[in-house]
């Protein structure tokens, strides 16, 4: 037995505060780790002791193992968690915490590299006769080699980052003659999230499900799988909806599938929590994705379909304790969905996003469960994975567990940057989804770039945005004056005088009438034939009570400087009040230029000043929460100024290269 009794979690964000959670809950001393963007982060007020380790970029913080052992020795910490993603999967890690003393709550370095490798892992698969995508996974990595056995793989082909996951340095090929670039590209984007640019190529399984199986082994030779898990409803080969279990699983699937995820593991000697993935065909055929050596993302609907705390046996396997179960001892009960609330622009091509939370509320109920590490205050970095939170619903069935979902996320509140609250509703609310027919290409299929885009306030929210500003400007008013009656604030000596509002909603631009109809009534007109009648009930602490037309409304509201954010009926909208900006507009000329789109860093130029370009061509890649991203020209010109240069951290909507459009 290796008893510990203080604990540092290795980690930032949401899986900081669940591993903190549940070790405090067990009686262990917790320890965060945080960089200078960090330091007011809701994990460092959990924890019972906190260290800086570095500057904000990972690079100067959260990777640093030396850092972070730094801290550990510092704060006399026992045992690590790692966490996911930064160096939960890092063999070297894990093999500097057992040479420091100090006690890694995962399974071996030897393990962890195994699988950490994707070339390397399907190797080994291979050899455990488990079920494997025909492909190539050779040592020899030439880009002649690549391109030859590329040509004995039938296309769609996937070309994929052999040390990596989430999506980074993973691109789909849909014609040979789009593939040197491809390679070139998957390799800088290895390169730089994992340190490694090997790659490996599959034949694409086309419409497949993403199913994957929760193992949990001991050091005493006890084996188990937790059931199965269906991640199908991805976005760039990143989860965004889990449930458990699979809606199509069958007894005898979940069988199959749960002895080769065992082999697989027995096959590596693991110990701990690990996660083996599968495609599933259309035809009932599955194969060997790769093994997550780490707790997963979407481990709670595991947690709640078994009623287990996989945080807990993750400690209790690392004390050398048994694991105490066997498989029959495990029962799935009911089912749970997961989301994950992203910062980012889903018409933008889920484009992350940074900036302040001005509030933050997540949702309660029954059957409602929510992991996140922010607070309203503080800001989403561009350092950092965009997830911010993650919405987890449970029921005895599926279709509770959905109904809970959706009231979730209409109670769901983040007014600042923008999320993807409402695609994650659209999502739950899809007919695919609800009949459990949705595979890898649900999002696809089923959401067209029009369908993406940020629709447009109904008129009736916009007339509760801007009954709410006007009385926000009369409670303003009248909390400035001490000769104002309350009862005066829609007085006037002649006819009631109408209050005017403009919004801008993409190119569309609206105006507003409201005028005054008694004390607290108003009505509210456009230029349209649109008109409606807004009663106040009460307006305090951000929740308006209104009632609109009759009809009983409850609307959820943040007023900033220039901005009123709101949300009502599950859509969340942001207005500003352009009257009062008029002529104040921003004159930067559009034409071809390049605005950056997000704060990250531009790795390379690829034009230089004088040069013609094409519409769509690229012109600089950028670096951003941990993805690349191609910036093309959007119209064909010459490029006149280049204002920054490669390898320079950039700020969101800063010009870096001005383009003049051909005539």
């Amino acid at each position: 037995m290796s008893r510990f009794n203080s604990i540092l979690i290795a980690n930032r964000g949401e899986i900081a505060c669940r591993v903190i959670r549940s070790a405090k809950a067990l009686g262990y001393r917790t320890i965060a780790v945080y960089s200078e963007a960090d330091s007011n982060a809701l994990h460092v007020q959990m924890a019972d002791d906190a260290v800086c380790i570095g500057a904000g970029p990972v690079n100067e913080s959260y990777l640093l193992a030396e850092r972070i052992l730094d801290a550990a020795r510092q704060t006399g910490a026992q045992a690590i968690h790692p966490g996911y993603g930064f160096l939960s999967e890092n063999a070297d890690f894990a093999q500097a915490c057992v040479d420091a003393g100090i006690i890694f709550i995962g399974p071996s370095a030897e393990a962890i590299n195994l699988m950490g490798n994707k070339a390397e892992a399907k190797r080994r698969m291979i050899q455990a006769d488990v079920p494997c995508v025909p492909g190539y996974e050779g040592v020899d990595q030439s880009d002649d080699t690549l391109l030859r056995e590329a040509g004995k793989i039938d296309l769609p082909m996937m070309v994929k980052a052999a040390a990596g996951g989430g999506g980074r340095g993973m691109r789909l090929v849909h014609n040979r003659e789009e593939l040197a670039d491809t390679l070139q590209l998957a390799r800088a984007e290895a390169l730089s999230a994992f340190g490694s640019d090997e790659l490996i190529l599959e034949q694409a399984i086309i419409r497949p499900r993403h199913v994957e199986v929760q193992v949990f082994a001991d050091s005493q030779g006890n084996t188990v799988h937790l059931g199965e898990r269906d991640c199908s409803v991805q976005r760039r080969h990143q989860k965004v909806v889990e449930e458990a279990p699979c809606p199509i699983m069958t007894d005898a699937l979940r069988e199959r599938m749960g002895a080769a995820a065992v082999a697989a593991a027995k096959s590596i000697n693991y110990q701990g929590a690990g996660t083996v993935e599968f495609l599933l065909a259309e035809n009932g055929a599955f194969y060997f994705l790769e093994m997550n050596t780490r707790l997963q993302v979407e481990h709670p609907v595991t947690e709640l379909i078994t009623g287990l705390d996989l945080v807990a046996l993750q400690i209790q396997v690392a004390q050398g304790e048994p694991l105490g179960l066997t498989q029959e001892d495990i029962k799935l009960q009911g089912h749970a969905i997961e989301v994950r609330l992203y910062a980012e622009d889903t018409s933008q091509d889920f484009l992350p996003t940074s900036g302040p939370i001005h509030l933050w509320s997540p949702p309660q109920g029954e059957g409602i469960r929510v992991d996140h590490g922010i607070r309203s205050g503080q800001e989403v970095s561009p350092y950092y994975d965009p997830m911010i939170a993650k919405v987890i619903t449970s029921g005895p069935s599926r279709e509770v567990a959905r109904l809970r979902m959706i009231e979730a996320l209409n109670q769901t509140l983040l007014f600042g940057t923008r999320t993807n609250r409402d695609f994650l509703k659209a999502c739950i609310e899809n007919e695919v989804f609800i009949e459990g027919a949705a595979t890898t290409a649900f999002i696809g299929e089923e959401f067209s770039p029009e369908q993406l885009e940020q629709r447009p306030p109904s008129f009736c929210n916009n007339a509760i945005a801007a009954v709410i500003e006007l009385q926000l400007q009369h409670q303003q008013a009248f909390a400035s004056s001490v000769n104002v009656a309350a009862g005066l604030k829609n007085w006037s000596s002649s006819t009631p005088m109408p209050s005017r509002k403009r919004y801008q909603h993409g190119e569309k631009a609206l105006d507003l009438w409201i005028t005054p109809d008694d004390e607290d009534t108003y009505i509210v007109t456009d230029e349209g034939d649109h008109t409606c009648t807004v009663n106040v009930i009460s307006i305090n602490d951000g929740i308006a009570k209104l009632s609109v037309d009759g009809r009983r409304v409850k609307a959820c509201f943040q007023k900033t400087a220039d901005k009123l954010y709101l949300s009502e009926g599950g859509v969340s909208s942001v207005y500003r009040d352009e009257i009062p900006f008029d002529g104040l507009q921003d004159q930067t000329a559009g034409g071809g230029n390049i605005i950056a789109p997000m704060h990250g860093q531009l790795l390379e130029l690829k034009v230089q000043t004088g040069d013609s370009v094409e519409a769509g061509q690229t012109l600089a890649i950028l670096e951003a929460m941990k993805m690349f991203y191609e910036l093309t020209a959007e119209t064909a010109g010459t490029v006149t100024d280049i204002l920054v240069e490669a390898g320079t951290q950039v700020a969101a909507d800063e010009l870096l290269i001005q383009v003049e459009a051909a005539e």
